[in-house]
Formats: structure tokens, C-alpha cells, sequence
């Protein structure tokens, strides 16, 4: 029976697993799926869960869970030798071992892209991972909760200044639904006012959100504006070091919470394989989802989502390529998944296209963007979208019922602004009252 190795559990190594697990006869085929983490991360929803808007675990989709015929593998593939159909797995415990594999499924999605700018690398946190999300939102309230009992001045606005690097759909879906929760927080500390808040997102480009029209940009910036929000457009960060921002501008900040979200790079991974990447580190791929070489195709190989440089049919992408979001990945992976099983199946494997359906994006209770085309919503309407679209996007039902437990719930009682950030050490209130031996 062949064995097929998927490496990476995210969007597309996720959807991948489950269409073969729908359409692979019973004997057919051997389906690993191999993923540091146990579940695939609703990226979309990240921003709401550094907001306090949905639980962290409503984010997250296990894979054991709902892949029920798939042989999940929590461990991190350090190579892939193609030539020899061998994968190197590194478990968290036990010894590296080799797994053999008749094809291959590229599925490594990407990390945060940085570059080296003094005292990022120490001072900032990305916004790629739930484990990530959830440190920001516990900083932040946190933070509130030492601000309060400062007197004015350099201290506290450290303390409640926000900087956001990178003015993309992340960047600004962070920002602004930050901004919701430090609004919330205020009411909870009537020491501070808006005015004692501070929040900054530094863009190098002349505009944010390319996905929208100039026009809902504008509108975007607006109305951050008005929340108290600045964006410094046509601005680098020169330096974070210590938490002393230094700009392009000349201008400087403090800051106790760096969020770096500009851009993203193919997973680190593909350095430990044979298999040919472009210039910007992507699997070469052709639009049938499999790799390819100087040579043609790579037979076994096949790849999908941000780890492959797919191209774009519908004339839509950058440079000709898909670019690298959650609309081309989860249906990147379906199409991966029929055109496995009709190779499989001595049949024909088809091409990939997909034309953008618009992009939507929360900024905080009550406000969002929508762009399709020429046609643009903004304000409440959008907002009521963003839920709408993202809570049916996200898969499986039983993720979909909690995630709209969570807002129906928060709309009913309010938000939950509890940090838990003691949960990164657990055991320090034990050892602090545990009784040791004398002497």
C-alpha cells in the first residue's frame, strides 16, 4: 500500500489529509501527517484571540480529533531526501528515525519574515501562532494593570504604548483590534483615559491594505485616526532595542509591546531537502500542485499553500504566483487531494485556479472592510461580514458552533479580560509556599 507523507498540519496539509481520508478507497493509500503541532491554527482569527474576543482553543483545530484515519505524527521533519523517498522526523522525546514514503506533500506554510533591524529579533513577538496571540492579549492587560497604579509619566506610557510593524491585512487587524480591547480595558481602570494610551503602526509603504481599493484605505486610516490610532505611513524601524524604538523619521518611541507583522517567508524547513525552491526560498510548482524542476516533473512531489510558489490562472496574483493566504491554501489543498487520488488512479491530475472572491477584515467590535473588486462595505455592515465569512471558513462544525458560542456569549456578558499570563510559570505559587527540608 503507498504511503503518503504530508509534512506541515496547517491549512493546506490539514485539508489535504481530509479529502484523501474522503475520497482514497479503504486499502488504497497510507496517509501520515507530520506537524510540530497537534492542530492546524485559524490564522483569520488571531487577532480576536489577542483581543479576548474568542477562546484560544476555538482558534485551534486538532488534528487527532478529525483526522480519524490518518496517522498523525507530533514531531518536526528536520529533512526530506526525495531521491531516496526518506523523511528525517525529530520527536520532542525519543530518537530521530527515517520514514519511508511512496509520495510526497509539501505543506509547510511560512514563518514571520524579519529582517536585521537591531533589538527586533529580542524585543518584538510575531502574530503567526495561537501561542503568540494569546502572550500579546495577557501583555496587554497586564500592562493596564501596572499602569493603573503609576503616577504620569515615562513609565506608564511605556507600559500603554502598542507598536505594530507592517501595515498588511495582519498588521492592521492586530492593530485595531488591540485598540478595541485597550477602549474595553478603560472602563475597568478609571485611572486612565484614552489620552494616556498610545498606539503606533509603522508601515515603510505609502499606503496599507494593498488587497483594498486606495479608497477603503483611506477610510481605514480614518477611522483609526479617530480610535486614537496613529499609522506612520512611508516609515522604517531603524532600531527596538530595549524597547526603545528608533524611526526612519526621527522619530522615537518606548514601547513594552512590539507586534512584528511585516510579511512572511516559506517555512526554513525546505534548506533540509532536495527539492528545488525558487529565489524567495517557494517549492517550484506548476498549476497542477506538483513540483517541478529545470527538467519537468518531480514524480512524488507535490506541494500547496505558502510553502510553494504556485501559478496564478486567473491573472490575479503577484508576479504571476498565488499569493500566500488562507483562500489559496485550503483550496490549494483540496485540489491537491483530488489530483493525488486521480494519479493514484492512473487519471489525469487538474490544474488549480481561483479567482480572489475580495478580502474582509474585522477592525475591532463594530468595524470592519470589505473589498470585492469595485464593490466596497466598511464600518458595522463589514464587521457583521468578517464574522459571518470566518466563522463558516474556519473547518470543521464543532470549531464553528464554539467560535460562535464565543461571540454570542461576549455580546451577552462582555468581553473576558482576564490575562492569564502566570500560566508561563505554573509551578512557581506551589514552590513559593512548599516546605523544604531543614539544613
Amino acid at each position: 500500500m503507498p504511503r503518503i507523507l504530508i509534512v506541515g498540519g496547517g491549512y493546506a496539509g490539514f485539508y489535504t489529509a481530509l479529502k484523501l481520508e474522503k475520497w482514497l478507497r479503504k486499502g488504497e493509500a497510507e496517509v501520515v501527517l507530520v506537524d510540530p503541532l497537534p492542530y492546524m491554527t485559524y490564522q483569520p482569527f488571531l487577532p480576536e484571540v489577542a483581543a479576548g474576543s474568542i477562546e484560544p482553543r476555538h482558534a485551534v483545530v486538532s488534528h487527532r480529533r478529525h483526522l480519524r484515519s490518518t496517522r498523525v505524527i507530533t514531531a518536526k521533519v528536520s529533512g526530506v531526501n526525495h531521491a531516496s523517498k526518506t523523511a528525517t522526523i525529530e520527536p520532542e522525546v525519543g530518537e530521530t528515525f527515517e520514514l519511508d514514503y511512496d509520495h510526497v506533500v509539501m505543506t509547510a506554510g511560512s514563518v514571520s519574515r524579519t529582517f536585521p533591524i537591531p533589538g527586533v529579533a529580542d524585543e518584538a513577538i510575531g502574530m503567526k501562532s495561537i501561542e503568540e496571540a494569546v502572550a500579546v492579549r495577557d501583555r496587554l492587560i497586564d500592562n493596564f494593570h501596572r499602569a493603573a497604579l503609576l503616577p504620569a509619566g515615562p513609565e506608564r506610557d511605556r507600559l500603554l504604548t502598542v507598536v505594530v510593524v507592517g501595515g498588511g491585512f495582519a498588521g492592521i487587524e492586530t492593530f485595531a483590534e488591540l485598540r478595541s480591547l485597550a477602549s474595553a480595558l478603560l472602563r475597568d481602570h478609571p485611572q486612565l483615559t484614552i489620552d494616556d494610551t498610545h498606539f503606533h503602526l509603522i508601515e515603510a509603504m505609502g499606503r496599507i491594505m494593498p488587497e483594498v481599493s486606495l479608497k477603503t484605505s483611506h477610510w481605514v486610516l480614518k477611522n483609526l485616526a479617530q480610535r486614537a490610532a496613529i499609522v506612520h505611513l512611508e516609515t522604517q524601524l531603524t532600531s527596538a532595542v530595549d524597547g526603545h524604538l528608533e524611526l526612519s523619521t526621527g522619530e522615537s518611541l518606548e514601547s513594552d509591546l512590539i507586534i512584528w507583522t511585516a510579511g512572511v517567508m516559506a517555512n526554513p524547513v525546505l534548506r533540509g531537502t532536495d527539492l528545488p525552491v525558487d529565489e524567495r526560498g517557494r517549492l517550484r510548482a506548476q498549476p497542477d500542485l506538483r513540483v517541478i524542476d529545470d527538467n519537468g516533473v518531480v514524480d512524488a512531489a507535490w506541494t500547496a499553500g505558502d510553502v510553494a510558489a504556485v501559478p496564478d490562472l486567473s491573472g490575479g496574483g503577484v508576479g504571476g504566483f498565488c499569493v500566500p493566504n488562507a483562500q489559496h491554501a485550503v483550496r490549494q489543498g483540496k485540489q491537491l487531494a483530488k489530483n493525488l487520488v486521480a494519479v493514484l488512479r492512473g487519471e489525469d491530475p487538474k490544474d488549480y485556479e481561483h479567482k480572489n472572491l475580495g478580502a474582509v477584515a474585522g477592525l475591532g467590535i463594530g468595524y470592519g472592510a470589505f473589498q470585492s473588486g469595485k464593490f466596497a462595505v466598511t464600518g458595522f455592515p463589514a464587521w457583521i461580514m468578517h464574522r459571518g465569512y470566518h466563522g463558516l471558513a474556519i473547518p470543521m462544525w464543532e470549531r464553528k458552533l464554539r467560535v460562535v458560542g464565543d461571540w454570542v456569549g461576549n455580546f451577552v456578558l462582555g468581553r473576558d479580560n482576564v490575562s492569564l499570563s502566570a500560566r508561563e510559570e505554573p509551578a512557581a505559587y506551589f514552590q513559593e509556599f512548599a516546605a523544604r527540608p531543614k539544613g
